[in-house]
Formats: structure tokens, C-alpha cells, sequence
């Protein structure tokens, strides 16, 4: 029966039309009646449909019935297209032997397009490649044909042209899915092997496993054992998406669909783990996916102080089927308990918080976003700093180094010139510009990691009218003069403030930020000092004025030293409450950081 059975996932660059494709594949199908047919069909989250993007990877199967009357099990799995999620889509192409590769008629191939490409390669997967948006007015299809067969290799006829959004082609790609891609192998008989490539937590069946068979079969009633931990379970419910979860007798060989086991710890399931039969297991475990190194690390806080355990669990249960997160509790100062939280980028972190907000009914603030430092001090010992809290002295100090990136930036030829500009202002080292054909160049440079974690994408989308793209991988930590910029409000450190800065840009980032919290911080009947320091040395101080209650203001007439001895007096009371008050600083200042120029 697996002889009858397709993998497959859809892959593309961002906003290039994989999930339209995915609606027009559910349709052709006659998986999901027209009736029920709505845009985005396995977008399920809310902030998916906002956005217009995928952010989590979503199966299902279709059921095909060709012309000589044979039925087909296609399983689809979509995928992301932003570059913060590609772990995302390196899970599914675990699970698949083919990947429908999506390129838009007016955009052509783009930065992720590469990277998704080499990543389908890498898994020596069968590729398919299809133009979308054939029938866009700013469609050109033979440049964007010519750069597909000059990325891919193949020949003009392997390339399927698409307009998802009018159904065009649908039927070729389906056609092509059945005969190019290979049916999956392994046996029936064999012991149970099978990968877990994702999982959620549901209240009342516990953790809900996603798995792809790649040996023998798994039905309720049946003993299974984690590889990694040794646990066993007894599986209470076997099934298909179809979208939605649909209940089945057994899963065989070769089949993706979902196991219920009454799972009840968040910690029992890892992503890539192994699932096999208790009584009669494999010996060698599935390889699984290599473990992503989080880039951008910020502090997670509840703003209701009783709200701390109801993140604990909201982290857990969402590190479920976002294994490529970390977290860990930490104390701060200023915000109390909370977690130090590891992302994968900008968006990635962005994206977390919103669904805490919005699905665990969380009120939240964020600190600084910052990368992993390495520190090595005087006495040879080696610190890894995640936050600037952690940063030693000056004087302990012999070298700090940063992680550095390759980056891949694919923009039509016009932009060169300013996309340079902007590399070289975020001490950037320059490798090379390649051309695709006379229309496209991509730049290849290594930069610092802390400079592209807040805005240089946006910068990007914004200098190159939203053509350009953007891409990169971690190659490695580099010496650098960097120090640590601490944030004094009323000669008060304030630990979320502070950042770790290049020396150069210190005096710069420190003076800007002083005057953005300068207009955040709401005025007090007594001034408050901002200040920006290195060590001891303050090197900018902004001042919020004072409020003045006139307490002149019922004097009718009289001598001017009446006057004069109510202002005294005024001005000692505010001298008392200089030394003992306290700022109340709100929310908008911590995000003040995110948006430095």
C-alpha cells in the first residue's frame, strides 16, 4: 500500500504563495468542499491570517483518484518562507521524499528560495519546481525560468507553471507529485521506527504527538518506547489530518498522522526523538534534526507579579511544537522574576510573545534583545555572557568576542550600491556580488550578528521597495572592542536598560537612547537624571524637569519676600523627595531600546 503513498512538503520565500497553492491542492482534491473552502485552510493560528504567513508547519493528507482509477495518499506538508523559521521547515523535510519548490512569476528567486533549495538538496529530496502567480500583469516567466534552471539544474519542461489564486496548472503539479516523487520504503513487518516532527499539549488527552512512519505499524491498545528517554506509554488513539484530526484503526508504514499515548509532562516529548515498539524495538534510532543554536536572547516578564507560574507553564506547553526556543528563569532588578528566553531571530521572538499575549492570556514586557558574548578574562577563564547583566568589569577583561554571520542578500541591481552602504555601516566585511543575470545581484558578506538582530532587515525591505531578501547562517565568534553601556535613572542602574555596544557606536546609541527615555519617562514632582555609562564614566545625561506646583498662586499682594520664603520652602521639600523617591518607568521605555536608530 505505501507504493501508493506520497511525502511531500511546499517550500518558497516568503509571500510567494505557498499556502494559496496548499487551499487550490485541498480543493483540487476534494479534501475540504467548496463550501467550506476559505483562504489560508491550514493557517490555524489567528496571527498567521493578520500576518499573511506561515508559522508553523502544518500536515495534511488528500486523497487522489487518477484516470486509471487508482487512489493516491498524497501527505502535504506546508512549510514557513521567513528565514526565523526555517527549523521549521527542516523538520518537515525530514519527513518527506520530495518538496514542490514555489517561485514567484514577479519576483523570481529570491534569498530563502536558495537556502530552502539546498536544503531539500541536502536532504537528497526529489524537487519539483513550479512558477506561482503566472497571471500577475508584472509577471515576466522567461527570467524567472532562466533563474530557476540556472538554481536547480533542470530542463525548461520541468518547470510547472501556476496561478494558485485561479486554480491554473493544479492538475500537471498533482500529475507530476504521483510520478516524480517517490513512494517511501520500509516494511509493514518490521519494528516500529517512527520520527516525531511535532507535538502539541491538549487539556484533556494530554501531549498529541506528530509522526511519519518510516517502519512497521502502531494502533491503539500498543506499548511504545521514547528512544531518548526510555519511557513507555500505551497509545490511546491513532490518526490522520484530513485538515482536521481524524481518528483511524492503525498508521503503517510510510503514513504521516498523529498518536494520542495520555502523555501528561511537556518534558516526556522531544522533537526528532525516535517512537518504537516496547516489546520488539529498533536498534538504531532515526538521525532527528540538528540542534539549533538560539541568536537573539531577551528577558520574558509577567507584568502581574501572580502571573509568573501561568508563564512557566505557557513557555512549557509552547515549547512543545517550538523546540527551537529556549528558556530558563532568571531574577532582574527592575522586573522581578522571570525567564531568559532564546530566539531564533527578531520575528521568531515577536512571534512568541504574541502567542503567549494572545493564547495563555498574558500580560508581558520584553528587555533589550541581545546576542551570546564570549568573554575571556585576565585569569584565562572563559564566561559566556546572555545577558549584559552578566558582563564583568572593564578591568577583569582581556578579550570579547561576538558571533558573526555569512549573509546573503539578493536585491535587483539598481540597489547595490545603497545595500552597501548599509553593510559597510553595520561593519560589514564584503565577499563578493554575484549577478543573476543583468536584473539581480546578491551580495555575500559577514557581519556581526548584533547588528542585523533589530532593524537591518526592515532597513532592507524599506531601501529596496520590499524587493530585497535576506538570508543567513552563524559562522563562528570574533575578537571585537565592545563594551557594556549601563542606563542610570536616578543614579539607579537599571539592568533591562543596559546593552553591550561596538566602543565606536557606544557614545552614539547611549546619547540616543538617554533622550528617547527622556520623552517616555513621565515627569515627577522631583527631576530625574538619565545618565549612559561605561564603568564610571558617564558619557551622555538627559534631565526630566521637574513639575511646578505654583505655590504662589493664592498670595494677593503683600512683599516679595513672602514669595520668596514659600519658594524656599518649596525648594527643600523637593530636595527630600530627590532622595527618596522612586521613578515609575513604563512599558514604552524597554521598547524604546528595539527602536534605536
Amino acid at each position: 500500500m505505501s507504493k501508493k503513498i506520497r511525502n511531500f512538503s511546499i517550500v518558497a520565500h516568503i509571500d510567494h504563495g505557498k499556502s494559496t497553492l496548499a487551499d487550490r491542492l485541498l480543493e483540487y482534491t476534494g479534501t475540504i468542499q467548496s463550501r467550506n473552502m476559505m483562504a489560508q485552510v491550514l493557517d490555524k493560528m489567528d496571527l498567521e491570517r493578520e500576518r499573511g504567513i506561515t508559522i508553523k508547519a502544518h500536515t495534511c493528507r488528500l486523497m487522489y483518484k487518477d484516470k486509471s482509477g487508482d487512489i493516491y495518499r498524497l501527505n502535504l506538508i506546508d512549510t514557513p518562507g521567513h528565514v526565523d523559521f526555517s527549523y521549521e521547515v527542516s523538520r518537515s523535510l525530514a519527513a518527506c521524499e520530495g518538496v514542490v519548490l514555489v517561485v514567484d512569476a514577479a519576483q523570481g528567486v529570491e534569498a530563502q528560495t536558495i537556502a530552502n533549495y539546498y536544503l531539500a538538496k541536502e536532504n537528497k529530496l526529489k524537487i519539483i519546481p513550479i512558477i506561482n502567480k503566472i497571471d500577475l500583469p508584472s509577471a515576466d516567466i522567461p527570467r524567472t525560468k532562466n533563474q530557476i534552471i540556472q538554481l536547480v539544474e533542470c530542463d525548461e519542461e520541468d518547470i510547472i507553471e501556476v496561478s494558485a489564486k485561479k486554480g491554473i496548472g493544479i492538475e500537471e503539479l498533482v500529475t507530476a507529485i504521483i510520478n516524480k516523487i517517490p513512494a517511501p520504503k520500509g516494511e509493514n513487518t518490521a519494528p516500529l521506527s517512527a520520527l516525531i516532527f511535532d507535538s502539541f499539549f491538549d487539556t484533556y488527552r494530554g501531549v498529541v504527538i506528530y509522526v511519519r512512519l518510516f517502519q512497521g505499524k502502531v494502533h491503539p491498545g500498543m506499548k511504545i518506547k521514547f528512544m531518548s528517554n526510555s519511557k513507555v506509554f500505551e497509545v490511546l488513539e491513532v490518526g490522520i489530518f484530513h485538515p482536521e484530526m481524524s481518528k483511524e484503526k492503525e498508521l503503517s508504514c510510510g503514513e504521516v498522522g498523529y498518536i494520542v499515548a495520555g502523555i501528561k509532562d511537556v518534558k516526556d516529548v522531544a522533537l526528532g526523538d525516535t517512537v518504537t515498539d516496547a516489546h520488539n524495538p529498533v536498534n538504531v534510532p532515526l538521525p532527528g534534526y540538528k540542534k539549533l543554536q538560539p541568536m537573539v536572547f531577551c528577558g520574558l516578564y509577567s507584568i502581574e507579579p501572580n502571573e509568573h507560574n501561568l508563564l512557566r507553564e505557557a513557555l512549557g506547553k509552547l515549547s512543545l511544537n517550538d523546540s527551537s526556543f529556549v528558556y530558563e528563569p532568571e531574577v532582574s532588578q527592575a522586573l522581578g522574576i522571570g525567564f531568559r528566553c532564546g530566539f531564533l531571530g527578531m520575528l521568531h521572538m515577536e512571534i512568541v510573545q504574541e502567542r503567549l499575549e494572545r493564547e495563555y492570556n498574558l500580560s508581558l514586557i520584553i528587555s533589550t534583545p541581545n546576542v551570546v558574548y564570549q568573554v575571556m578574562k585576565r585569569n584565562c577563564e572563559i564566561q559566556l555572557i546572555q545577558n549584559p547583566a552578566e558582563f564583568p568589569p572593564p578591568s577583569e577583561i582581556e578579550i570579547v568576542e561576538e558571533p558573526y554571520i555569512r549573509a546573503m542578500i539578493m536585491i535587483p541591481t539598481e540597489y547595490t550600491g545603497p545595500v552597501m552602504a548599509l553593510c559597510q555601516e553595520r561593519r560589514g566585511k564584503y565577499l563578493e556580488v554575484q549577478y543573476l543575470e543583468k536584473t539581480h545581484a546578491i551580495l555575500r558578506y559577514e557581519l556581526p550578528l548584533s547588528s542585523i538582530i533589530v532593524d537591518f532587515y526592515d532597513k532592507l525591505k524599506s531601501m529596496t521597495r520590499g524587493y530585497g531578501s535576506f538570508d543567513y547562517e552563524l559562522i563562528g565568534y570574533r575578537p571585537d572592542d565592545l563594551v557594556k553601556v549601563d542606563i542610570l535613572i536616578n543614579h539607579e542602574q537599571v539592568e533591562a536598560l543596559s546593552f553591550i555596544a561596538h566602543k565606536d557606536e557606544a557614545f552614539y546609541s547611549g546619547r540616543e537612547l538617554a533622550t528617547k527615555l527622556r520623552e517616555i519617562i513621565p515627569r515627577q514632582q522631583f527631576e530625574v537624571a538619565i545618565q549612559a555609562a561605561i564603568g564610571s564614566r558617564v558619557i551622555a545625561r538627559e534631565t526630566v524637569k521637574a513639575f511646578r506646583k505654583d505655590v504662589t498662586g493664592y498670595l494677593y499682594g503683600g512683599d516679595i519676600t513672602r514669595k520668596k520664603k514659600l519658594l524656599e520652602k518649596q525648594k527643600k521639600g523637593k530636595k527630600r523627595m530627590k532622595m527618596l523617591g522612586r521613578v515609575e518607568i513604563p512599558q514604552e521605555a524597554f521598547m524604546a531600546v528595539l527602536k534605536r536608530e
